[in-house]
């Protein structure tokens, strides 16, 4: 696996980005949903990753300076023909790494609720991320939880 900067120009970046801000839409009651699209990513406060096989795109995340000592963790898709590959937990390691050689104390980041979002939760979880409060300008909703990794 090849975990690089991501190229908004590519298409399979593109795709993939189209399928997750879809389903975040679709997984999540209208107003509830801080997806980033294209534009929104491209801002110099995010880092976008992506993982490779080959010439195949795996998967992507990226990770946002919110400018006080923490990072925001945004966009973390696999896509479908490589899930249970291991794919998220890679690039959430690479984006905890960057945030650790940003001295940032804490990698924050929204969810939703619900079942689309248990395997995304497990992976957190599993890599030291416990719930907490909203954080940066969220506001805490039935429909979202907020979970938190101090560094």
């Amino acid at each position: 696996m090849d975990i690089r900067p991501g190229d908004f120009d590519d298409a399979q970046v593109q795709a993939l980005l189209r399928l997750h801000v879809e389903g975040m839409h679709a997984s999540s009651p209208p107003g509830t949903c801080f997806v980033l699209d294209l534009s929104g990513l491209k801002v110099p406060e995010i880092t976008f990753l992506t993982a490779w096989e080959g010439r195949s795109i795996m998967g992507i995340g990226a990770i946002k300076d919110l400018g006080d000592k923490t990072g925001e963790l945004k966009s973390m898709r696999t896509h479908p023909d490589h899930l249970r590959k291991g794919v998220g937990e890679e690039i959430l390691k690479q984006l905890v790494s960057i945030a650790k050689k940003r001295g940032y104390a804490r990698v924050s980041l929204e969810t939703g609720t619900g079942p689309d979002f248990d395997a995304a939760l497990a992976l957190y979880r599993r890599n030291g991320f416990v719930s907490g409060p909203a954080f940066a300008d969220y506001e805490a909703t039935p429909h979202n939880q907020f979970l938190h990794r101090d560094l």
